[in-house]
């Protein structure tokens, strides 16, 4: 009697065969399909693609382009080094939060990124506590930037073939440090954007003492924040689209003409305006305003109401904005009262139909412990 066959073992599927068999399923459809549905993964997701099979190897290199964004608490080093070589298509966005070792490679990674024509957004910011990176001058060969926002850098000066961002349209430099005479080179920089539509300078520093007069020229500017202690001859022209703006100047502005610096701003629709105004020996209190800001619909005013000059800048703006709709005041209690301002003196500066159009009213008493923290909600 033959023997008997042993049965026949029943093949077990392998589990990594149902992942493979949806990858090819997948590079059935057209590559632009394929680039699509790559395209909306996160960057880390899209290369970690590479191991469904060997068709997917390198699939994820030859996408049309990608993001590259590294927050806080990842290892943005890493990263970068291991996907600019890889990748030679274009890079949208390149927003990495910079450590001590990926500060020492910047320069490498934008001068890689620079033949592709660089970035269409910049975002480079080091972690707190920080400290300050350089930025390579061959971003400003870069012409499809329409975002920049850095913060805490040093900013090279201008190469002699600068052209300008023809497709620009927000600037954001943050505790940014520039050369000498580096206020010809803002102007330079936004008066050939011409798209621009967003303008923040928030606590910029310039190397040198000397004081120079400049205009911040913007025909397409929407929106526009300026925070600063030091005066670096802020002045404003052609601002016709202005909707919105943030001025904190804090005292500086007492050395010079206020009234002409408030009449660059005279288009603007919404105004947050933090000034202890207090003209110095010599200069005129201001009284009266050289224009009407017939579109200003919202204003927020932070000051001290100790002193007259102050006093008399809120009437001056009440005076002059017959359409305002909405009025804050945040009143800083931190100062010696110096002048009441009694009935009799509120009194003579009110004119017939002042406030005629005010709807909201709002008015606080800040003292300095709480000042900051209520500021930020405040700008908000």
């Amino acid at each position: 009697m033959a023997p008997r066959r042993p049965p026949k073992k029943r093949r077990i599927r392998d589990a990594t065969t149902v992942p493979a068999a949806a990858s090819d399923a997948l590079l059935s459809l057209p590559p632009e399909v394929l680039d699509e549905i790559l395209g909306r993964l996160d960057l880390s997701d899209a290369v970690r693609t590479c191991a469904l099979c060997r068709a997917w190897r390198h699939r994820w290199e030859s996408l049309p382009s990608i993001d590259i964004y590294t927050p806080i608490g990842q290892q943005s080093l890493w990263t970068v080094d291991c996907v600019l070589p890889r990748f030679s298509g274009r890079v949208r966005r390149f927003d990495v939060s910079l450590d001590e070792l990926s500060t020492r490679r910047l320069d490498d990674w934008l001068l890689v990124l620079s033949p592709r024509g660089g970035v269409e957004d910049l975002e480079l910011s080091p972690p707190c506590p920080y400290k300050f990176f350089s930025l390579h001058s061959t971003v400003f060969s870069w012409r499809r930037l329409i975002s920049i926002d850095l913060f805490a850098c040093h900013i090279p000066p201008l190469p002699p073939d600068f052209e300008g961002f023809p497709n620009l349209k927000v600037l954001s430099l943050a505790n940014v440090k520039l050369q000498q005479n580096g206020e010809y080179q803002l102007e330079e920089i936004i008066e050939t954007s011409p798209l621009l539509e967003q303008l923040i300078l928030c606590e910029v520093c310039i190397v040198g003492d000397d004081f120079i007069e400049w205009e911040i020229r913007a025909t397409n500017l929407r929106h526009i924040t300026i925070c600063s202690n030091i005066d670096y001859g802020w002045n404003f022209a052609e601002l016709q689209c202005l909707n919105s703006a943030v001025i904190d100047l804090w005292e500086y502005v007492g050395n010079r003409d206020f009234a002409k610096f408030l009449a660059g701003l005279v288009q603007v629709r919404k105004l947050s305006l933090c000034s202890f105004y207090a003209p110095v020996n010599g200069i005129k209190i201001l009284e009266t305003l050289p224009c009407t800001f017939d579109n200003l619909k919202s204003l927020k005013l932070f000051m001290h109401f100790c002193e007259l000059p102050p006093i008399l800048l809120v009437f001056c703006f009440l005076r002059s904005t017959p359409n305002l709709e909405k009025l804050k005041i945040r009143i800083y209690d931190g100062k010696e009262q110096k002048i009441e301002a009694n009935g009799e003196l509120l009194n003579a500066q009110w004119t017939d139909g002042m406030c005629a159009n005010l709807q909201i009213l709002e008015m606080t008493v800040m003292m300095m412990i709480a000042r900051y923290l209520m500021w930020i909600h405040w700008m908000s």
